[in-house]
């Protein structure tokens, strides 16, 4: 598979993904673990059929110390033992987030979320799904192919 488009050879989309980069920052110190926050991004790569994403939070994840078993079992994490009650939760929030046509945000779901994170983590949450959705639409529309991600690839994109 070959790109369409780069997007960074647009003035106006790398602008964007530049400040969609820096928007992200403040996730990065939110009490989120960076793991878990891998496997909700990896999550909605998944459902979202992004092979670029995928491969970006597959790597970033392991990067972070998250091991191979749970990365292989995030597509199939509601019939996976090795989540916890709050990643379950999380992982839920992602799928639901990102489903939204399905019938959005379920009351159980939320209720889950609320009972593992607080605010501030729950606001981080919702960003967090919310960026990691226009990012893979953003990438599939354009083709971006997974395989050449390296961790930290964008550091640079910060200002």
């Amino acid at each position: 598979m070959e790109p369409r488009f780069n997007l960074f050879d647009s003035p106006t989309a790398a602008k964007v993904a530049q400040r969609f980069y820096n928007a992200a920052l403040p996730l990065e110190r939110s009490t989120l673990p960076k793991t878990l926050r891998e496997l909700v991004e990896l999550r909605v790569s998944q459902l979202n059929g992004c092979g670029f994403c995928v491969d970006v939070h597959t790597k970033e994840a392991a990067a972070a110390g998250e091991t191979a078993l749970r990365l292989h079992l995030v597509a199939t994490w509601r019939h996976s033992t090795v989540f916890t009650a709050a990643e379950r939760a999380a992982l839920a929030l992602a799928e639901e987030g990102t489903r939204l046509g399905d019938r959005g945000v379920s009351d159980e779901t939320w209720a889950a979320v609320r009972e593992h994170y607080d605010d501030d983590q729950v606001g981080a949450l919702v960003c967090l799904v919310s960026l990691i959705n226009a990012a893979t639409r953003m990438n599939v529309i354009v083709h971006n192919p997974g395989g050449s991600y390296e961790p930290g690839m964008f550091a640079d994109l910060s200002n």
